[in-house]
């Protein structure tokens, strides 16, 4: 994260000026929009000083941290891939738990790549591999919407489909 200029840490002679509700308040100059920010209560941030004039806002300094890394946090998160690797024989049960692990990762926002491995004899029986995971995606869609990123996909010795939620 790059650093902040706050209050009196900002050179522009002029600048925008948007208030807490992000409306804005025109163009200032920066003794002036000082001043606003000290009677409200309020700290003056740069936003930008890739424009002419440069862009600040009046609000409080920690908020404004907080929402910053909170935005940064919910970057971090979106969209990670996790894998779920099925077996060839996999039991009832064992399914129940890996679609319950799918549906988890789905809610926290992340993809999940549903791979069914096949060993020796088993690489011949792609349609039942296929089956079993077509099951699967019908038992999430029932739980809850999901939209599959990548179909079907059949690899060396493994069946793949990359699912996230809708």
């Amino acid at each position: 994260m790059k650093k902040i200029l706050v209050n009196n840490q900002i050179r522009a002679e002029k600048i925008r000026l948007v208030d807490e509700a992000g409306n804005n308040m025109g163009v200032f100059d920066l003794t002036e929009a000082q001043r606003i920010a000290q009677e409200k209560g309020l700290d003056l941030i740069l936003i930008t000083d890739k424009t002419n004039p440069p862009i600040c806002k009046l609000t409080e300094y920690g908020k404004y941290l907080y929402s910053l890394k909170k935005k940064e946090k919910k970057k971090k998160t979106e969209g990670e891939l996790k894998n779920i690797r099925l077996g060839f024989n996999i039991s009832e049960y064992d399914i129940e738990t890996k679609i319950n692990s799918i549906v988890r990762f789905l809610e926290r926002g992340d993809k999940a790549r549903i791979e069914l491995k096949l060993i020796g004899r088993q690489k011949k029986f792609t349609e039942m591999g296929k089956e079993k995971i077509q099951r699967i995606i019908d038992e999430l869609n029932k739980r809850l919407p999901i939209k599959i990123e990548r179909d079907l996909k059949e690899e060396q010795g493994k069946i793949t489909i990359i699912v996230s939620k809708k």
